[in-house]
């Protein structure tokens, strides 16, 4: 089994994990809305990805009185 031989300092170990780091994301703009969106992402505000309607908003929606 293997054991380190010395113990590894602090310093030394985050050193190694400096490039460990997590990126932020990075939004773009929706083109038919203009809203801040994920890449290759539905557009949570519209519903809209690659200029087409995939998500019909909720006001657009009629529900019968039965449905409800």
């Amino acid at each position: 089994m293997a054991v380190p031989q010395n113990k590894v300092s602090k310093a030394r170990r985050n050193w190694r994990r400096s490039h460990h780091a997590l990126s932020g994301a990075n939004p773009n703009e929706c083109d038919n809305c203009g809203e801040l969106k994920r890449p290759h992402h539905v557009c949570p505000s519209c519903g809209h990805y690659n200029d087409r309607e995939i998500v019909a908003a909720a006001d657009e929606v009629e529900l019968d009185d039965d449905a409800a």
